[in-house]
């Protein structure tokens, strides 16, 4: 695909690498390269894709993969956290929640203060759909460390629930492709209205193919939206050219593709 000479200067809030076991090293690679032929100068990388468990549920192997797959290059590593919660809202889930309990494999209060303390890893993601949700203790132990927190949502843990888990502990909460996924219209517009009773809510931009909808977010609250590719399964520069392709002025522009990411998350700031 031919470089986008764009002239704005891009961060990406989501992105993945392999997290399977798959050399992390060659994926950023490619990575890197496709998001240089977008213009996007650093991104956020998680072990993924989403909607796929870590393989074996070795979530510390994963993340520490991810890591070293983002020395000296212009990713951002953000570390992949389980739970052992059910994260539906239903009679069942509610049921199984009552006596579920973290073990081993589940992420700790303790793990997540380690990853906050360790400058290799800037943020985390939840995927709760395919993960779990992480129990109120470990969730509590993100509010007490303060970084930014990438959350899939969709069907089974819709922005609803989202807001209800997250936006009370003082972080910032990044939904991921409007909490729409895959092609949910209405769901993306339930989560914009969410911005309006949660300062702490932002929403990036991948995966969502409704121009509509993402013009009259960025109209209605352009300094909480991010741009967002979903790179790998979308390339880049694909991403970024629907951005451009937007309505909206060119200072909103400007914001979501790299202004609001670098105020929401610090290492994708132009000191990062």
């Amino acid at each position: 695909m031919l470089e986008l000479n764009h002239g704005f200067r891009v961060a990406d809030a989501n992105a993945w690498l392999p997290g399977d076991g798959s050399p992390a090293e060659e994926g950023a690679e490619s990575l890197e390269r496709e998001m240089h032929q977008a213009g996007v100068v650093r991104a956020v990388v998680y072990p993924g894709p989403h909607g796929e468990a870590v393989a074996g549920d070795d979530y510390l192997r994963a993340n520490n993969a991810i890591a070293r797959g983002t020395v000296e290059r212009p990713l951002i590593a953000f570390a992949r956290l389980n739970g052992p919660r059910d994260p539906g809202d239903g009679a069942a889930s509610h049921l199984r929640n009552l006596t579920a309990r973290r073990d081993e494999d589940h992420t700790s209060p303790g793990e997540v203060e380690q990853y906050a303390y360790d400058d290799r890893f800037h943020g985390f993601m939840l995927d709760p759909t395919s993960d779990g949700l992480p129990d109120a203790a470990t969730l509590d132990a993100l509010g007490t460390v303060d970084l930014p927190v990438l959350v899939h949502a969709g069907e089974v843990f819709p922005p609803e629930s989202v807001t209800e888990a997250l936006t009370d502990r003082g972080v910032p909460v990044i939904l991921a492709h409007f909490g729409g996924y895959p092609l949910d219209s209405e769901r993306m517009e339930r989560a914009v209205d969410l911005l309006a009773a949660h300062d702490d809510l932002y929403l990036d931009t991948s995966a969502v193919r409704d121009r509509a909808v993402l013009e009259d977010a960025i109209r209605e609250h352009p300094d909480r939206i991010l741009f967002g590719s979903g790179a790998p399964t979308v390339h880049p520069s694909v991403g970024v050219m629907e951005v451009l392709t937007l309505d909206v002025p060119e200072d909103e522009m400007r914001r979501v593709l790299w202004k609001n990411a670098a105020r929401v998350v610090d290492a994708l700031g132009p000191e990062g």
